[in-house]
């Protein structure tokens, strides 16, 4: 029997949504699905025909595994939406044979070095950059780049690591804080920073699919990140009706460099900033956007990216016409200072909401950067009809969250970095 194989389920309340479109399309195009994960599977087995267990954060098992089933089946399309997992994914899908971002893209968009190589030579607007883990080489490479500059590491995502030094005297801490992050990366790219010069402008994100090299751009959220130096992402509005979706500057940016990186098939989450000199692509990372932003899009346009995913990552062109014209936006609920969460109480009926949730269990430690990343207790999404309106629902119903929390001191200066739950895919 012909099968569609996934790696790495996500976070429930991250990706359930993905799964349920991709099951129902595999069940009526008579596909068995098989999962890949790295914990006993709970939520996922009504969605799974199979579910192997293994650590999918090591690459050799990974491969190992992925080998096994397609010894004894026929894949005919694997997807991975998880960051860390995405690399290896990539290079399983070319090594089957089936659509995916292809060797060259899956490496354009994980390595944020390349990244910036490839779209620099094909022209495309880039800030001055240097890659490096020497700090008295990072320090050169900024003054030669001009101040501001972001340091961030190699391969990371979540913004986490990410952090804006405004001039010499902030630089050092800021790279110390982008390498160290950076070392959390067992992988190829990891334990190396990035020094880049600042792209001053409103940040949005574009995810768009891709069939046999084709950039389909599907909806475009407007990003809200908290106050530098750090650049914590808080939340993300998307109105179907946004114009810069049918921006032609935009819009030929974007496929200039998907192109430039030699992506093939797949989704892809693009970052960009809109400066006084035109739109800068920051990264394009080779899944679904995170946060939430698939489920908004299809709030907002009915555009479904589990059924796009599915028809991308089975060869086939997807149909991205939106079926509603809408606004959804979403806002994480972060603590003011560093603590332990005892309870986590969200609203569940106001005007415009379509749900929220609690994002962490009584006990859960809480630190902001730079000694932790993603310290959010909480998220609440809402529809409306206008953006204006939807901003101001998201404010109001953010405000009815209840947090009972212990303040707690800063970390050990030695404490090592620890990678945030939710991104290495830990959900029970």
């Amino acid at each position: 029997m012909s099968t569609l194989l996934v790696i790495g389920s996500g976070l429930r309340y991250y990706r359930e949504y993905l799964v349920e479109s991709v099951h129902r399309r595999a069940r009526a195009a008579g596909l068995r699905l098989v999962l890949l994960n790295n914990l006993k599977p709970t939520w996922q087995q009504q969605y799974f025909d199979e579910i192997v267990l293994a650590d999918v954060f090591d690459p050799a098992v990974m491969i190992a595994e992925a080998r096994k089933v397609a010894a004894r089946e026929k894949i005919v399309g694997l997807m991975c939406w998880d960051e860390p997992l995405v690399l290896t994914a990539g290079e399983l899908a070319a090594e089957f044979g089936v659509p995916g971002l292809g060797l060259a893209g899956v490496h354009g968009c994980r390595d944020k070095h390349r990244t910036r190589d490839l779209l620099t030579a094909a022209g495309l607007p880039q800030p001055g950059y240097t890659m490096t883990a020497d700090p008295v080489e990072a320090r050169k490479a900024a003054e030669a780049i001009g101040f501001p500059v972001v340091v961030k590491p190699r391969a990371l995502g979540a913004s986490i690591g990410v952090v804006l030094a405004r001039d010499e005297s902030e630089f050092d801490a800021a790279f110390a804080v982008a390498l160290a992050a950076s070392e959390v990366d067992q992988g190829i790219y990891g334990a190396q920073a990035i020094v880049e010069g600042y792209a001053d402008g409103p940040e949005v994100s574009v995810d768009g699919a891709v069939h046999k090299g084709e950039y389909l751009p599907m909806f475009l959220a407007r990003k809200e990140s908290g106050e530098h130096p750090y650049f914590e992402e808080i939340g993300h509005v998307v109105d179907a009706a946004d114009p810069l979706l049918v921006d032609e500057t935009v819009i030929d940016t974007l496929a200039r460099a998907h192109r430039a990186l030699g992506i093939e098939d797949g989704i892809t989450h693009s970052e960009l900033r809109l400066t006084a000199d035109g739109p800068v692509v920051i990264e394009i990372n080779g899944r679904v956007g995170g946060d939430l932003i698939p489920l908004l899009g299809k709030i907002a346009t009915g555009i479904d990216s589990g059924e796009v995913l599915f028809d991308v990552a089975t060869g086939q062109r997807p149909d991205i016409t939106p079926t509603k014209r809408s606004v959804a936006g979403i806002r994480f609920g972060l603590p003011a200072e560093d603590c332990v969460v005892r309870k986590v109480t969200v609203p569940t009926e106001t005007e415009g909401l379509v749900t929220a949730s609690p994002m962490v269990d009584p006990g859960t430690t809480l630190r902001l950067p730079p000694g932790g990343y993603l310290a959010r207790h909480s998220f609440v999404v809402c529809e409306a009809a206008d953006v204006t309106t939807c901003r101001q629902r998201l404010v109001e119903t953010s405000a009815m969250v209840e947090v009972d929390a212990e303040p707690i001191g800063p970390p050990k200066p030695d404490a090592a970095f620890e990678m945030p739950a939710g991104l290495l895919d830990t959900d029970a």
